[in-house]
């Protein structure tokens, strides 16, 4: 916004006129622009000043709402509802309850804001809402079908036809719902948040970050979006954006637990010595170890037989021994003098990473004993329900099974990239759930 287009926001809140959809359009534009510290700090003295007699109605609703727009949802209802004769202060009354979880008094509130004069077929829509957050699922899509004729065309239809879809299995489904709503409204920011949570989940980081960052161009700004956010960022090695995300969701809230935990984990990555060279000399053995036998000059018995004990890259040579490729039909002595010489001439030996192979890398102890034969083991790591962050870092470690992860102690944990006391804390919760834990733990 250019210094013309400044709106005067002390003057924003000395209207006596009922609140409507333009000055909920202005406080918009106040909130994703430069001038919202200024609003912030208006509305917190207008707040002291109505606690202290100082109010009406007309100024109770602008500031109700304006509180509802910062994303302070509870500031936002105490005074909202010292308004009842406002058909658009009861429709935000009625939103900032829904994100308090208020669901059946969000209900109400908005049958009272549809009574008022609020667009019914919206009142609807959120009233489905409410129904389906309860798991109401069936009697939401009975609303939503009982409005169709009417509703179809609106974004907000698609988006709650969207999270019913995703609440009933169906991802695919949802997905397209959630798609036509941004296309009908490129600043419905539910959408577009739920658009960017599957992108995230499936790994389309860059997509992901588009999208919550486009979540956050109209408000209200969803903290939960600014959270996933700034995981993507740090994920990214993004670390001074991710944490401008993670600061900026402890301004809204100071009692974030789960922002300060990863605000500390930035800060403590800072002090850490980052050694480049080490870090390529990882890269070009990697795409050393990633290379195919196929690339070399092996006689065709040599060929043969690597491909019959599913031997495909050099990786694959350094992680089993001479006795495994001697033990393979056809693989003789011959075979092996040649695929010394060949490992050789690269720096490597059959078998240096066979500690690999065997799961004890950086010495992974087998599970115990008792652990042994428990079916609980193989079961996948997706069922602990992880978050985003602490599944790409499960992903980084290559487990896959909560087996793989039980063998795992704290400290090795923790020695991954972008690992912390977070997704380690996280981590430990859901294995006690299950009555299990990490190794040394």
């Amino acid at each position: 916004m250019s210094v013309d287009e400044l709106i005067d926001v002390k003057g924003v809140f000395n209207s006596t006129e009922s609140v409507g959809y333009s000055d909920v359009e202005q406080l918009k534009r106040i909130v994703c622009s430069d001038q919202v510290s200024e609003l912030n700090s208006e509305v917190q003295s207008l707040v002291k000043r109505i606690a202290d007699g100082e109010s009406s109605s007309a100024l109770c609703a602008r500031v109700g709402i304006a509180l509802h727009l910062l994303g302070k949802h509870r500031q936002a209802v105490i005074e909202l509802e010292k308004v009842t004769d406002n058909a658009t202060a009861a429709f935000f009354h009625a939103v900032s309850l829904i994100a308090l979880k208020r669901y059946d008094d969000a209900d109400q509130q908005l049958e009272a804001a549809a009574k008022l004069g609020y667009d019914s077929i919206e009142c609807s829509l959120r009233r489905a809402e409410t129904r389906r957050l309860v798991n109401k699922l069936d009697e939401a899509e009975s609303l939503l079908s009982s409005i169709a004729k009417d509703a179809a065309g609106r974004a907000e239809y698609s988006f709650q036809m969207g999270c019913i879809r995703s609440d009933r299995g169906d991802l695919y489904g949802a997905i397209e719902y959630f798609e036509r709503a941004v296309d009908m409204d490129p600043r419905h920011s539910r959408a577009i948040f739920r658009l960017a949570g599957e992108n995230a989940s499936r790994g389309n980081d860059e997509d992901a970050i588009r999208l919550y960052e486009q979540s956050l161009s109209s408000p209200p700004f969803y903290l939960g979006a600014i959270l996933n956010l700034g995981l993507l960022y740090e994920d990214m090695e993004n670390y001074p954006a991710a944490a401008f995300c993670f600061r900026r969701i402890l301004e809204a809230d100071p009692s974030n637990e789960m922002a300060a935990m990863y605000l500390k984990d930035i800060e403590a990555a800072d002090n850490m010595y980052y050694d480049e060279e080490t870090a390529r000399n990882e890269a070009r053995m990697k795409q050393l170890l990633d290379r195919p036998v196929t690339d070399f000059e092996l006689s065709v018995r040599s060929r043969n037989c690597l491909h019959a004990m599913d031997i495909h890259t050099l990786g694959d040579l350094t992680r089993v021994s001479e006795n495994d490729l001697l033990a393979g039909k056809n693989f003789g002595q011959t075979s092996l003098d040649e695929i010394r010489e060949m490992l050789s001439s690269f720096g490597l030996h059959i078998g240096q990473n066979l500690h690999e192979a065997l799961g004890q890398d950086g010495g992974y102890a087998a599970l115990p004993p008792e652990l042994a034969d428990n079916p609980v083991t193989e079961k996948p790591i997706s069922d602990l329900g992880l978050s985003v962050r602490s599944r790409k870092c499960m992903s980084r470690l290559g487990i896959g099974t909560i087996g793989e992860l039980l063998r795992r102690s704290p400290d090795e944990l923790l020695a991954s990239r972008n690992f912390g006391v977070t997704s380690l804390n996280e981590i430990r919760e859901k294995l006690t759930e299950m009555n299990l834990k990490l190794r040394n733990d």
